[in-house]
């Protein structure tokens, strides 16, 4: 299991404040079946900084504990870029970070509860560099709940969307799920990942995110999502999704 999405290096972000709380975190990404991570500290999001020079560095030496410590977790380096007037700049200089080695796939933050005017243009500005965004817990932003076309116009344009697995499993209350299934059910969702902070109740939800998702949609759409994180680190072409729009009751579809 791939997991694209997590805040595991120590002291960098708001997640992991020490070595030993991120070994205690990657032992428990292991136990929750997770065999690759890719290490994601917020850039550029008002409050931290994580240059991609220093998160290579960082991602390294935390290798190298984890294998001292024999935890069969193998990280890559990676950022949560929020999207911001200083994106493309950050291009250019080469301080950004992508999904892949390959520089195809980027995780993209939004405010928590906004989706900035400019969106639609910085996503075609990136779009004509060839990288595609990936908006990450878009079931979290209260703007797209309240207006989930936002979100279907994204995709359409040809984002990506990662659900984080413990908003599908009710982490963070009913709302938040049920806009979770209403996004797999209408093909708005093409990944899982953790969004791991050492926080209260954000545990590693992976195993029974995909295992609800079995039960609920079968196994064909589980593959889909599981091959998804594997192509996307490996900067393969994702199969597209049948979309549709959240509005009346809801449908879901099979993949073409």
């Amino acid at each position: 299991m791939i997991d694209l999405h997590c805040h595991l290096l120590p002291g960098v972000d708001d997640g992991s404040k020490s070595m030993d709380i991120s070994l205690k975190l990657a032992n428990d990404a292991v136990r929750d079946g997770i065999d690759y991570a890719l290490l994601t500290p917020h850039h550029m999001n008002g409050v931290y900084l994580n240059h991609k020079k220093a998160v290579i560095q960082q991602t390294q030496d935390f290798q190298v504990e984890l294998d001292r410590h024999k935890i069969p977790l193998k990280v890559f380096p990676g950022q949560e870029v929020r999207i911001n007037g200083d994106l493309l700049t950050a291009l250019d200089q080469d301080d950004i970070l992508f999904a892949d080695e390959g520089g195809r796939y980027l995780m993209l933050e939004f405010p928590d509860d906004d989706v900035p005017s400019y969106t639609s243009n910085m996503i075609y500005e990136l779009m004509q560099r060839g990288i595609i965004p990936i908006i990450v817990h878009p079931e979290r932003n209260t703007k797209i709940m309240k207006q989930p076309d936002i979100l279907y116009d994204l995709l359409n344009k040809g984002c990506l969307s990662q659900i984080t697995a413990g908003s599908y499993v009710g982490t963070f209350g009913h709302k938040v799920q049920k806009f979770s299934k209403q996004l797999i059910q209408t093909g708005q969702a093409n990944i899982f990942a953790s969004d791991a902070h050492d926080l209260p109740n954000r545990k590693y939800e992976m195993n029974n995110a995909f295992k609800k998702l079995t039960h609920e949609y079968g196994v064909p759409y589980t593959k889909r999502f599981k091959n998804n994180a594997k192509n996307i680190i490996n900067g393969d072409e994702v199969a597209i999704n049948n979309i549709n729009k959240l509005k009346g009751q809801f449908f879901w579809r099979y993949f073409k």
